[in-house]
């Protein structure tokens, strides 16, 4: 097999990605609220979700057009959530992707519509009213979406994290905390993936593992990089765990432990990929690879 040129795969799928974000997002929206709709979601960010909804697509020669919608509804609710939590209410920070948070441009509320507005268009994309994509795989799409983005995920992560400021979590209680707040997205972008093509019960548990695996991998990484990159590496504010003396995995299991545990993650990612019977599982790989090697 011949070898994958992740960058390539990757620009092609971007620019397809971008051009539907660009034309579905905040279009007619009153009021400022388009325009703060479109800074939380365009010209920033590595699109992950997207990708991983695409790849895993492609694995199950899934439909393209639900794969489109899925991908973008998964970057919808990510910018959402990375709007909501950036508040003074919850994060409280003023950096994002390398440019102020929402609520420090366009105010508190701004910010709250912005988020929610975000949040339900994510719904509106995985249902449109064509018949390109068959009902019974939006229902599905929904579902795999709401369930990541609730509170047996990602609301419920932050819920966890909140209440978790000054206090000495263990790592089973850290762990927790993660697969639901990052992981969970991150695993449901890989399942809404799957759920746009027809792949065996053993196949979609093995990309469930698969998911789990690099969405922790993906936070571990981020708690080193915190305390590794500077601000404008980052794009958002360097060291703020340690600051609002938050949990993380470097607090707990040291810098050295922690750069071990990601690695053992993706281990674990591609041994989930072995296990998938799929023919082609490349994309995915090298989007693991990506995802821990960016603390190098």
């Amino acid at each position: 097999m011949a070898e994958f040129d992740v960058q390539s795969w990757s620009a092609e799928r971007l620019v397809r990605v971008e051009r539907a974000l660009e034309s579905w997002v905040g279009i007619d929206a009153p009021a400022d609220l388009g325009e703060a709709m479109r800074y939380s979601v365009l010209d920033g960010g590595k699109r992950l979700r997207p990708l991983l909804v695409l790849a895993a697509s492609e694995a199950v020669g899934g439909n393209a057009q639900a794969a489109l919608r899925a991908a973008c509804a998964a970057e919808l609710i990510h910018a959402y959530s990375l709007v909501h939590d950036d508040m003074p209410c919850m994060d409280n920070d003023v950096l994002r992707r390398g440019k102020p948070t929402v609520h420090v441009k366009f105010g508190e509320a701004g910010a709250l519509l912005a988020g929610d507005a975000l949040q339900a268009l994510a719904f509106e994309l995985l249902t449109p009213e064509s018949d390109q994509v068959p009902e019974a795989m939006q229902a599905r799409l929904c579902r795999l979406l709401a369930h990541a983005a609730g509170s047996a995920g990602m609301a419920g992560g932050q819920a966890i994290d909140l209440a978790s400021v000054g206090v000495k979590l263990n790592e089973d209680q850290l762990r927790q905390m993660h697969r639901l707040k990052t992981g969970a997205l991150l695993q449901g972008s890989v399942l809404m993936g799957a759920a746009c093509g027809e792949v065996s019960t053993a196949g979609r548990a093995a990309l469930a593992d698969f998911g789990a695996a690099i969405g922790l991998a993906f936070q571990v990484v981020d708690d080193i990089l915190d305390v590794t990159a500077d601000s404008a590496t980052l794009g958002k504010t360097a060291g703020k765990d340690a600051d609002q003396d938050k949990p993380t995995y470097v607090s707990i299991l040291g810098l050295a432990r922690s750069r071990s545990y990601a690695h053992e993650l993706y281990a674990q990612a591609l041994a989930a990929l072995d296990a998938s019977g799929l023919a082609d599982t490349r994309a995915l790989r090298a989007l693991a690879d990506m995802v821990v090697n960016r603390a190098h």
